[in-house]
């Protein structure tokens, strides 16, 4: 069994099942329902603090997401890797994102496996236990894009009304430059 996460507003169920879904990177708006997943929760809590343009530990107070641990459709591996420039950018990339998508879902493609944008390069890695915790080597964070209703796919609310570890906050990639300082 393969697992994903996912963070939502803690008063939705965790995938869309319909197309008033807004429209986002790899989708348009009415061609969803569109399914955004992370390969771990580092990097779902990054694809938030991202769109929101968090960046500051005292930005953290009074958020209330649910982070959910989703088991991914068997056939996730066979999802088509993209790797255009364009899947990392800030929101001026999102038309050609979203053009390469329409192409190949009329091509049949109904999974996509894409680099996530909001984790900075190496910001996967997670954290091991070594005589104490201490961060991991650098790995890359993917996302999924799963086109479509899945009324059976199951999954575990992890946390149902919290925020991300402040420590995320250093791996996420900017949604829109910063301003140098001073």
């Amino acid at each position: 069994m393969r697992v994903g996460f996912r963070h939502v507003d803690s008063r939705y169920p965790f995938l869309w099942e319909d197309s008033s879904q807004p429209a986002a990177r790899w989708h348009e708006d009415g061609s969803g329902p569109t399914q955004y997943i992370s390969e771990t929760s580092d990097g779902a809590w990054a694809e938030f603090l991202r769109h929101e343009e968090i960046t500051d530990p005292t930005e953290l107070v009074g958020v209330a997401r649910s982070l959910w641990a989703i088991q991914l459709p068997s056939d996730i591996d066979e999802a088509e890797q993209v790797s255009i420039a364009a899947a990392v950018g800030g929101p001026a990339s999102y038309a050609a994102c979203q053009a390469y998508a329409s192409t190949r879902r009329k091509a049949g493609i109904a999974v996509l496996d894409v680099p996530s944008a909001a984790l900075v390069a190496g910001g996967a890695g997670g954290q091991v236990t070594d005589r104490g915790l201490h961060e991991a080597s650098a790995m890359d964070g993917r996302n999924w894009v799963l086109y479509g209703s899945y009324a059976n796919m199951r999954g575990w609310r992890v946390i149902d009304a919290g925020a991300p570890p402040v420590r995320v906050l250093g791996l996420v990639r900017p949604l829109t430059p910063q301003s140098p300082c001073c």
